[in-house]
């Protein structure tokens, strides 16, 4: 008789999405300032440019730059921290058609143990005050945008329906929405 093996689930911890070295990055005009006063503000920032254009690589300088003391939310010897290193994780989601809300809060797992809940990445990233970033966020569907929208406003909070649990961001939490200069998808044919 043979055994099935038994599959594997890697649960990241948040460490493995510093950014641990200078990204490099040319401020064009106030951009820095711009961003640091909406982070500092808890204020949801949408960035829009072409392909290329330095999107991804201006977020990644500005959560290197806005470094500040890590909340440790799960030991990681393959990713040790330095004790008093300052780093703002930096979780990206690239949005499409077939992202789940599940894949973004996260879902129940069956182990050996029996039944498990594995945070998503969204909620791993409300929990340790890391800045989230939402890569071509127009793609995603009309369920897993709904998510975002308490997580954007006054309330800054992240419902999960299939726990029954709300999460309160964590007062560092910072959210990122980066588009495309192109049709919005209910504009795109079917």
């Amino acid at each position: 008789m043979v055994e099935a093996a038994e599959p594997q689930f890697k649960e990241y911890a948040i460490e493995e999405f510093l950014v641990r070295s200078e990204p490099y990055y040319r401020p064009v005009g106030d951009e820095m300032e711009l961003f640091t006063a909406a982070y500092e503000q808890h204020i949801p920032v949408l960035l829009k440019g072409p392909t290329g254009c330095g999107k991804t690589r201006f977020v990644e300088y500005m959560a290197w730059k806005l470094g500040r003391p890590l909340t440790v939310a799960k030991d990681s010897p393959a990713q040790p921290v330095n004790e008093g290193e300052v780093r703002v994780p930096l979780v990206t989601i690239a949005c499409h058609e077939d992202l789940t809300a599940s894949d973004l809060v996260g879902r129940y797992l069956l182990d050996a143990n029996g039944t498990r809940w594995i945070d998503g990445p969204m909620t791993r990233a409300v929990k340790t005050g890391a800045i989230l970033y939402l890569d071509e966020v127009v793609e995603a569907r009309k369920d897993t945008t709904v998510l975002i929208h308490p997580l954007t406003d006054h309330r800054r909070i992240l419902p999960i329906e299939k726990t029954g649990s709300i999460v309160e961001a964590d007062d560092r939490f910072f959210s990122m929405h980066i588009l495309q200069p192109s049709l919005p998808k209910c504009f795109k044919g079917s």
